[in-house]
């Protein structure tokens, strides 16, 4: 790992994205752990029901590290975190990263997501499935279903990355402008395939960096049955695409204006 000195020279602003929904228990921690690397955060909350978006403008007013996107419904993992990319562009982000609002990501792992970017990489996964990486505690069904998902995801679509829908990861900025994730179909986890797919068609240095992925304490997962259903439907599609030599189609997204206070 890079010495800070030398981290602060190479990454320029980071900002790393929060989206929540329902994570009232969680935000406020969550946010303060980001804030105490030296990183912008930037909150988008999905019009939470339980009040996590009024607790986001409280940690909003006391920190100028801390930004908050409120938008006017829930649309899903990948709708969020692309009013989140557009808005850290406009905050000047050289590098943008994406991490769970639930401890599951351990937010003292991201300055070796963004070091992987700062010295080459244009994203950086925060993998479960390379040498080092972990997710301790999970029962051999949810291991399973999780493997199966990666391998069947890997062999569909060509890739090489053994964690293609890790939610933990850092984009070198205009790489991910280049990326257009507005343009993603998938609004779910199977965003995070989608963009995966993406820079792996661009041509797009991948760097898998290992962590340790924990299960949450507090809260409620968002995780369900269609959200797999979605991903792995996409993949199908996308793996006949290219099977075709068709080239890769994504579904016509749908976006919700967001408000930045």
């Amino acid at each position: 790992m890079v010495d800070v000195g030398t981290r602060r020279a190479l990454v320029g602003a980071v900002v790393v994205c929060l989206p929540t929904y329902n994570e009232a228990a969680t935000v406020s921690p969550v946010a303060t752990a980001i804030a105490s690397l030296g990183y912008r955060v930037l909150i988008i909350d999905d019009n939470s029901p339980d009040g996590t978006g009024t607790i986001a403008d409280r940690l909003a007013a006391a920190s100028a590290s801390i930004s908050v996107i409120h938008r006017t419904a829930k649309e899903g993992l990948g709708k969020a975190y692309s009013a989140g990319f557009g808005a850290a562009h406009a905050m000047g982000a050289d590098i943008i990263c994406e991490i769970d609002c639930d401890f599951s990501h351990d937010p003292n792992d991201l300055p070796r997501l963004v070091d992987a970017v700062a010295e080459g990489a244009d994203v950086a996964i925060g993998s479960r499935y390379v040498p080092g990486g972990s997710a301790p505690h999970w029962s051999v069904g949810r291991r399973l279903l999780s493997l199966g998902g990666n391998w069947y995801t890997r062999k569909m679509l060509g890739l090489s990355v053994r964690d293609a829908t890790a939610g933990f990861r850092a984009y070198r900025a205009t790489s991910l402008s280049s990326l257009d994730p507005g343009g993603c179909g998938a609004s779910g986890y199977g965003f995070q395939v989608e963009m995966t797919y993406r820079a792996s068609r661009s041509g797009m240095t991948i760097v898998e960096v290992p962590i340790t992925f924990r299960d949450r304490t507090e809260g409620t997962s968002k995780m369900d049955r269609s959200i797999v259903i979605e991903a792995m439907t996409l993949v199908t599609r996308w793996g006949v695409q290219r099977a075709l030599g068709r080239g890769y189609e994504p579904a016509a997204p749908r976006t919700v204006a967001p408000s930045v206070r």
